[in-house]
């Protein structure tokens, strides 16, 4: 059952990211997926990249993530998503700043999706029957 569990946890953030990549697709002129195939690919890819080469990146730019107060963040995932953009060629963004609106968007979307269809692992109801 637990190894089920993982699976449609996984499969959930995958379709999140997907939806997201979809919605900045249709909000931003300068993104453009050629097809499915590709919005697929890169809500792989971004689930990828977000669990193993984002940390390595907020860790060597604490410093200055830090001093900007956490805003450095949006310039790395910016970055991150044109480096995905770069690596499926069917995925076309183009300029900085719509890499940041789209990075903006995307964590918006995925916080606030997450927040509501994945609740908290270590959450547990107590129910107390009688008087205090």
């Amino acid at each position: 059952m637990e190894t089920l569990n993982r699976w449609v946890v996984l499969a959930t953030k995958l379709a999140i990211n997907a939806l997201a990549l979809v919605v900045v697709d249709a909000i931003f002129a300068n993104v453009r997926f050629d097809n499915i195939q590709a919005t697929i690919a890169a809500a792989i890819l971004l689930a990828l990249i977000n669990t193993y080469l984002r940390p390595i990146l907020l860790w060597l730019t604490l410093p200055i993530n830090v001093l900007t107060l956490g805003l450095f963040t949006l310039v790395i995932n910016a970055g991150l998503l044109k480096l995905i953009s770069w690596l499926i060629p069917a995925f076309h963004l183009t300029g900085f700043w719509t890499a940041l609106g789209a990075a903006l968007v995307i964590s918006i979307i995925s916080t606030l999706l997450n927040w509501f269809l994945l609740p908290p692992a270590n959450v547990r109801v107590r129910v107390w029957r009688g008087s205090l």
